[in-house]
């Protein structure tokens, strides 16, 4: 057999191992692998939704979602998978091992993550909190409520932690950060003393004093005492507080697609979306004798404050 017939052997049978190996390892590759991989304990509407629009903003992106109670362990993950986490089960999931890959979670609030992290970060997570940003509410309250000097805050021992920073961001503002314990929901006291040394009461999120039960309790004594209530959040903004800046879909999905534009090793440990809007209940205004608020200027307002040095 001639060279040049040894030659083009050994390149049919260099090839032929090539197609074996990677037929191989393409039937080897578990059916839950992906370049972008969403996840949460429940499959609902909204999860779906939000995979969609996510798959829809990054065409060129392989994006999956699987329900958590499919997933193998984080460590037995393709380390180059992307990961989404969108709940808290989640997110105590991935919590079960260092090892496993890049992830990014969703829908987590300051408190959430403080009592499930501490203050140690961890190496391959990064947080996009919920809760609006404490400095962004500030600003909002001295933007609609330029009289106001004194911020009472209601805090119980889960959101205690916030109040450092509170106080940091409320000083150059000219604020001053009036705390008061609340740690039985069922004692209007507190209450009443905040309300007695209060200009303006924040929300911090915090679900064990911001929840159904107390609503009642907090709006009906934020309108007798002509009290205006501001945050926690969008959703007790529609119950009966005057204003909120929150993210929307919109606004998460725009984070996203920045983040999964640069290598999971640029990642921040957290972070706030940049894009926000304001909400505001013009009936609680008007019972509280105080200026509608202009969404959509305020968040103007705001917005290019942020970006200023």
């Amino acid at each position: 057999m001639g060279d040049s017939s040894r030659m083009t052997c050994f390149f049919i049978y260099t090839l032929w191992r090539r197609i074996v190996l990677f037929a191989c390892l393409l039937s080897a590759a578990p059916a839950w692998s992906a370049e972008i991989l969403l996840t949460a304990a429940e499959d609902g509407a909204g999860v779906q939704a939000f995979a969609q629009a996510l798959a829809q903003q990054r065409p060129e992106d392989r994006i999956t979602f699987t329900p958590l109670k499919n997933l193998p362990a984080p460590g037995r993950l393709p380390a180059n998978t992307r990961l989404i986490l969108l709940d808290l089960p989640s997110l105590d999931w991935r919590l079960q091992e260092t090892q496993g890959p890049p992830t990014l979670v969703l829908r987590i609030s300051r408190l959430q993550a403080h009592q499930r992290l501490g203050t140690t970060p961890h190496p391959h997570i990064s947080l996009l909190w919920s809760d609006p940003p404490l400095e962004r509410q500030l600003r909002l309250i001295a933007a609609i409520l330029p009289q106001a000097r004194r911020i009472g805050v209601l805090y119980g021992a889960d959101s205690e932690f916030l109040l450092p920073e509170l106080r940091q961001h409320a000083t150059p503002l000219g604020l001053e950060i009036v705390p008061q314990l609340w740690d039985n929901i069922n004692d209007s006291r507190p209450l009443q003393n905040l309300f007695r040394n209060s200009d303006v009461l924040l929300g911090l999120d915090d679900p064990q004093l911001y929840n159904s039960k107390t609503a009642k309790n907090l709006l009906l004594s934020s309108y007798a005492q002509q009290l205006p209530l501001v945050g926690p959040n969008a959703g007790f903004v529609r119950a009966g507080s005057l204003a909120s800046t929150y993210s929307d879909q919109t606004d998460w999905l725009a984070v996203l697609d920045r983040l999964l534009d640069h290598p999971p090793a640029n990642w921040p440990r957290s972070l706030y979306p940049e894009h926000f809007k304001v909400v505001g209940n013009p009936q609680v205004a008007r019972s509280l004798g105080i200026e509608q608020v202009d969404e959509a200027g305020v968040a103007i307002r705001l917005a290019e404050g942020e970006k200023r040095p």
